[in-house]
């Protein structure tokens, strides 16, 4: 009979003509074939073979096989994409068992395999039965080459679509294993930080809403990912949003979602953070940069645990844990009407305020070996070390950066060092930079004031207002105070 094959002219097609079929060149490039591996697993050889040279002409590999038996072997030396697979095997047997049994030993070696069954008119209820139990599709004796071929490539979007689904489930086991360390990235000793530990451990069990204060650099997704690892949710996602990077029209869109034709670049629905978080953690970073307006819609979603997105009228429920983060004084801002305070009151179930590394002056050294330790590695110095001298230096600097800003210092330091020690403190920072006594004792009434500042600010849990009430300055005052020693 006549067939036409895709790409190609008409040509004489039947059992005897297998051989030239076989040899016949179409006109379709090797490269353009789909990079597929197939299975074909059927006691007929002419079916077997009338499969494969019409599949081949797409698809990059198609193995065909008689015995069932040998499947778990085929399985074992390659992957395959897609397995067709025959109902039957043995002579004048119908009921399908043979093909129910070499289903369940195909998803028993590969659990996202994807299996298209070969099945004649009168077994399509066993075809059916057999989707059930776990098969994508079936195709009917004989088939059209058109229809098989569209279901196959149909059949492999969705072997595509599993895979990828298992890959981000395996990597987010790998993330979720990997991060759980511990306090390994805590690292220091000094009283202010063991404060921050003993706050993590009380918190964390717990579902309440955490609010992280702390300057920039400080580490407060750290805390915040620490908060998530340790809590009853730490096997969900975790999703960091930084609101300070959003703007007006991008906030509900992508904190909310929404749905196809929205707005004009809205191509398809999409979800929103707060639906990607439902059942983990969201860590909402600079709250204080979000607008009086966008505080309220933020607020609504808070407390309804329901988002709506962008176009449609339908509420979602979403389940979260919220975490979130400033560096600015969000007390102050409240006063100056520029933070809500009821949205302050909602997200500050229990705050944690960072100290900022001139707080915790004990860890330099402690920090600075940790990072030479990482970028030994990377820049491959195994010997190099950092002179005792160079550290007390080091310890003498106010790192208005903070833990970021020592981090970077190390790398630069042992990016341009062409020694084995680092001795000098003009490599990690710039020479324009000025330092405080390195001793315990202040010697300048500069210093002496800086310091008090630094103990008023920890008495009063770094709240401005209170601070300034407490030095007998406006907040205006104190502020111009802070700027002037880099506070």
């Amino acid at each position: 009979m006549w067939v036409r094959l895709p790409k190609v002219s008409c040509i004489v097609f039947d059992t005897a003509g297998l051989n030239f079929l076989d040899h016949f060149r179409t006109f379709t490039a090797t490269d353009m074939k789909a990079p597929a591996n197939i299975l074909i697993v059927d006691d007929d050889r002419d079916v077997l073979e009338t499969a494969r040279m019409f599949l081949k002409q797409e698809f990059a590999q198609v193995d065909i096989e008689e015995n069932p038996e040998k499947i778990p072997g085929l399985l074992m030396k390659r992957e395959y994409d897609l397995i067709l697979l025959d109902m039957n095997f043995s002579k004048g047997v119908n009921d399908g068992e043979e093909g129910f049994y070499w289903l369940d030993q195909i998803i028993h070696l590969d659990e996202n395999a994807v299996v298209i069954l070969i099945t004649a008119y009168g077994e399509v209820d066993l075809a059916v039965k057999a989707m059930k139990k776990g098969a994508t599709d079936f195709v009917l004796k004989p088939w059209k080459n058109q229809k098989l071929l569209g279901t196959i490539l149909s059949a492999l979007e969705l072997r595509k679509s599993r895979r990828q689904v298992a890959h981000l489930k395996e990597t987010s086991k790998t993330l979720i294993r990997d991060g759980n360390h511990g306090y390994e990235n805590f690292i220091g000793q000094s009283p202010a930080i063991k404060r921050v530990k003993e706050l993590i451990n009380k918190v964390a069990g717990t579902d309440a809403d955490v609010l992280i204060l702390g300057e920039n650099g400080t580490g407060k997704e750290l805390v915040a990912r620490a908060i998530h690892q340790r809590s009853p949710r730490g096997e969900e996602v975790f999703i960091s949003v930084d609101l300070g990077a959003l703007t007006e029209t991008l906030f509900e869109s992508e904190l909310f979602g929404h749905v196809k034709g929205a707005f004009t670049d809205a191509k398809q629905d999409k979800a929103g953070r707060f639906e990607l978080a439902s059942g983990g953690t969201i860590f909402l970073d600079e709250i204080g940069n979000l607008s009086v307006p966008l505080q309220a819609k933020l607020l609504t979603v808070l407390q309804s645990k329901k988002v709506m997105r962008v176009g449609s009228g339908r509420e979602i429920p979403v389940d979260f844990r919220l975490v979130c983060a400033t560096n600015m004084a969000l007390y102050d801002m409240v006063y100056e009407q520029k933070f809500r305070q009821d949205l302050l009151y909602r997200i500050n179930t229990v705050e944690i305020r960072l100290p900022s590394l001139r707080e915790r002056i004990d860890d330099i050294s402690l920090l600075a070996h940790h990072f030479l330790k990482i970028f030994r590695k990377k820049y491959q110095k195994p010997q190099l070390e950092i002179t005792e001298g160079t550290l007390k230096k080091l310890e003498g600097y106010h790192w208005p950066g903070n833990i970021r800003e020592l981090q970077h210092a190390v790398e630069r330091a042992v990016i341009l060092s062409d020694k084995d020690s680092i001795d000098t403190v003009e490599l990690f920072i710039n020479a324009s930079s000025t330092y405080k006594a390195p001793t315990g004792r202040s010697r300048t009434l500069e210093e002496m004031e800086r310091n008090f500042i630094l103990e008023s600010l920890e008495l009063n849990n770094g709240n401005v207002t209170k601070t300034a009430k407490t030095l007998g300055l406006t907040r205006t005052a104190l502020y111009r105070r802070m700027n002037k020693h880099g506070i």
